[in-house]
């Protein structure tokens, strides 16, 4: 009787609870916090090894609470993988019959660099973790799930938990533009899935005690700090083969570090063709020493975070277990559904830069400026807008007006202006015809990248991965890619391995991103779904500008226009083409505004 009894005070009994990244960490803490209160716990992982020390934990969890709770480890399943995870769900759902909770958790810290300094592999990676992840998760478990159901997704206070107070998150460009999207996609889910009875709500824990942010991302934004400001006796690159070979060894043992040191040191010497002992021995110390001070600034970084929370602590992994936990309770979560729930505590200071007009003539001077146009739409509403931008910008003197479009098929529609068809998901042909832009017509001075619409009628959580990950491309890859190659093409010669060239240098990288929905009465639903990639565009664009301008001491300015209202109305197209042009022509580089929603001002 006593069993029973203590059994019935179990928050979860006979719940399934499916926990992405749950090996360690948090994911791990969550999954001990759920197992305590009776349920049956799905985890999973890339690694098989710390999924079977979690199994043995979480075991003995259910065995010490007297709880009829299973553990269930799919090792090998990456979040990003649609076969992976279509085949876990399937396991689910013949081993446990149905997932009550699915908690969204699983992430990678990334690249943590400037984002001209991040590979294309590195960007799509940290975007297909913990966006795709997330998205595909989610919509694959729907297929186990029934009224009642709940989808909790962790995401990050540096991004934006409100559209308007946008929190750029340095070396973290990737990192930003996924986590907007994903408390977006949080809430559109919600909206799509009331009907069936499940709930979605996404959480931003702030700073938590791990590994992770101990180990990899303090130590990795420090040693970017490093690679750019500079480090006697070592060039850019040099630091970066630091940072390769040696940082990942700091908490180790002396003599692993110092095995790592010798190595790095030994490295450097070949690659400058000096490799006599006593060179290599002066390399040791300027390494061992680069390395003190990584260690140092990534202390500062620590602290200075720590400052901007009331009580000076970090929230630890069990915190954030509890409140997770908590966001499932069936009051709480019928209370927020549908919302962002803050938990980081963090008082962030942040500068306004989302503006309602661009201030500007009719028709700003564009003599002798070169600028270049990029399209990844074909519809004729783009079409139709980017032939008058470049007709207006031709006839208000600019010196080479060119136009890049994704598809063949449109070029007769650009036959008026120099134009070509490229392949906007290809870091080389982006950088190449850039090029020779540079060389055929001289600097150039801005770059115009439309991104198009998508269909707001169509449900997400309907969408196949093929879909969704066509969305992924068209309004984060393409403009994360010809936003960063527009930066290099505007930056001398070498900027990326000597990042002190980046200094002064000038330039305007424009995204028109997709329209808001447009007609007399728009449900949530059709608003929800239509903010998802413009929740990845606004933190991208404020991450990228603290990189030029903060870090890097750049004048090159991202600006990101978002045409249509809040009312529904269609946009103005006129000023549409009026506002970009007077970017283009460098009319509010003065200003902090960088987001732009034109037709929400004032006639």
């Amino acid at each position: 009787m006593e069993s029973q009894a203590f059994m019935s005070n179990q928050r979860f009994s006979g719940k399934t609870v499916v926990v992405t990244g749950s090996g360690t960490g948090i994911g791990q803490a969550i999954a001990r916090k759920f197992a305590e209160q009776g349920a049956n716990i799905v985890i999973m992982g890339r690694r098989k090894e710390p999924l079977d020390q979690a199994s043995k934990i979480l075991n003995e969890i259910i065995t010490s609470a007297g709880s009829k709770g299973r553990v269930v480890a799919f090792p090998g399943v990456d979040v990003a993988d649609e076969s992976g995870i279509n085949s876990m769900f399937d396991g689910v759902k013949q081993q446990l019959g149905r997932v009550d909770i699915i908690v969204n958790n699983a992430g990678v810290s990334g690249p943590v660099k400037t984002f001209t300094n991040a590979s294309v592999k590195e960007f799509r990676d940290a975007v297909a973790i913990h966006l795709t992840g997330t998205f595909w998760t989610s919509a694959s478990g729907l297929s186990a799930m029934e009224k009642g159901g709940k989808l909790i997704t962790i995401a990050t206070f540096f991004t934006e938990e409100n559209r308007y107070e946008q929190r750029p998150y340095r070396f973290r460009t990737p990192y930003t533009a996924a986590q907007g999207a994903k408390n977006r996609l949080a809430e559109a889910l919600a909206w799509e899935l009331a009907e069936r009875g499940i709930r979605s709500i996404s959480t931003n824990p702030g700073p938590v005690h791990s590994d992770r942010i101990y180990k990899t991302v303090y130590p990795k934004a420090a040693a970017e700090f490093l690679r750019i400001g500079g480090y006697p006796g070592l060039s850019s690159v040099e630091v970066e083969m630091v940072t390769a070979g040696a940082l990942p060894l700091l908490g180790e043992p002396e003599d692993a570090v110092a095995a790592g040191v010798r190595q790095v040191a030994l490295e450097i010497a070949s690659s400058r063709g000096q490799v006599s002992d006593d060179i290599k021995s002066k390399l040791e110390q300027t390494v061992s020493g680069s390395l003190a001070k990584i260690q140092e600034i990534a202390e500062k970084i620590q602290n200075n975070t720590s400052k901007m929370i009331v009580d000076g602590e970090f929230l630890t992994q069990e915190d954030v277990a509890e409140m997770v936990m908590n966001l499932c309770d069936e009051k709480i979560s019928k209370l927020i559904n549908g919302r962002v729930i803050p938990n980081d505590r963090v008082f962030y200071p942040v500068k306004p830069i989302v503006g309602t007009a661009v201030n500007g003539p009719d028709r700003p001077d564009l003599a002798g400026k070169v600028l270049v146009l990029t399209t990844s739409s074909s519809s004729p509403k783009d079409v139709s807008r980017i032939k008058k931008m470049a007709q207006s910008m031709q006839s208000s003197g600019a010196k080479q007006v060119i136009v890049l479009t994704s598809s063949q098929n449109d070029l007769p529609e650009y036959k008026d202006f120099h134009s070509h068809a490229i392949d906007l998901l290809d870091e080389g042909s982006i950088r190449r015809i850039f090029n020779t832009a540079k060389t055929k017509f001289g600097q150039i001075d801005a770059v115009i990248h439309f991104t198009g619409d998508y269909d707001y009628n169509v449900s997400l959580s309907s969408l196949s991965r093929k879909q969704w990950d066509s969305l992924v491309e068209n309004f984060i890859y393409i403009p994360g890619l010809v936003t960063k190659e527009a930066v290099n093409a505007m930056a001398p010669a070498g900027a990326v391995e000597e990042p002190s060239k980046y200094k002064d240098s000038k330039g305007m990288v424009v995204i028109v991103g997709p329209d808001a929905p447009v007609g007399k009465k728009i449900s949530g639903t059709i608003r929800a779904r239509s903010d998802v990639f413009r929740g990845a565009l606004r933190p991208y664009t404020a991450t990228v500008n603290q990189e030029l301008n903060d870090v890097l001491g750049s004048r090159i300015r991202l600006y990101l226009v978002l045409a249509g209202n809040s009312e529904g109305s269609e946009p103005d197209a006129e000023s549409l083409v009026n506002s970009v042009s007077n970017l283009a022509a460098g009319v509010a580089q003065k200003g902090n505004e960088a987001i732009f929603y034109l037709d929400e001002s004032r006639k």
